[in-house]
């Protein structure tokens, strides 16, 4: 009898202990989807590149999509490199980094990140830009268009004015004047027009960006103000 009731015991105890075990491994799994699920980032504004605004300051950025006060975490996928940012004005792009925070991610001689992940961290949700949406007749018509200063040397407009209050800067990259766009497939000539200076150019999309219109170096170079790497205030007109 005693022998019987150790044995009985013995597998009662092994019993409760494999339950016990049971619940602890199905209990590490419901926490372990749990925190995946939690981690998994708010990756946004796919496809798109990021470049510098040539602004001075401490580590920021500019956008087109998201609210003042937006988090965003920016990481070159091509050298491994990131920065969290937080949005302080609009721009005409996606995300557009200040000097101090595209230094964080740079690859030497570059100003242009071709492969770039945007994660938001946290902030308001991406609304529609007006440098990111396809344009429409009504909002393209030239009166939309800013008013060059008044000692400025700007011409009137003469093509469909798009993308109304994008900002223009540089990609960075060499050969003829030329411009990427993600709102314009290759192909389709811009004029471009800096309303500070009077200064224009006319180019055409070579490839794609996450701007109306991005600039290469020798483009911008046309009409650019000494010094800056942003135009504020630009007219686009779409010539063909």
């Amino acid at each position: 009898m005693s022998m019987s009731r150790k044995r009985t015991m013995s597998l009662t105890k092994k019993l409760v202990l494999s339950v016990t075990t049971g619940a602890l491994v199905t209990g590490g799994v419901i926490v372990t989807v749990a925190t995946g699920n939690a981690s998994v980032p708010d990756v946004v504004c796919p496809g798109s590149t990021v470049t510098l605004s040539g602004e001075a300051g401490p580590p920021a950025a500019t956008s087109g999509t998201f609210p003042v006060g937006t988090k965003l975490k920016v990481t070159n996928l091509d050298n491994g490199q990131a920065t969290t940012v937080t949005v302080n004005g609009p721009s005409g792009s996606c995300v557009l980094l200040n000097n101090a925070a595209f230094e964080k991610v740079r690859e030497p001689g570059k100003n242009l990140i071709r492969k770039a992940r945007v994660e938001r961290v946290s902030g308001g949700a991406a609304a529609p830009a007006a440098g990111q949406a396809k344009p429409t007749a009504a909002a393209s018509a030239p009166a939309s268009a800013p008013a060059a200063p008044a000692g400025g040397q700007a011409a009137p407009a003469t093509g469909e004015v798009v993308c109304p209050g994008s900002t223009v800067t540089l990609s960075g990259e060499a050969g003829a004047p030329a411009a990427t766009s993600g709102t314009f497939p290759v192909g389709t000539k811009l004029k471009v027009t800096n309303l500070d200076n009077g200064q224009a150019t006319t180019v055409t999309v070579n490839g794609p960006s996450g701007s109306c219109v991005l600039l290469n170096n020798a483009a911008f170079e046309k009409v650019r103000e000494p010094g800056k790497n942003l135009i504020r205030r630009a007219r686009v007109e779409r010539v063909n």
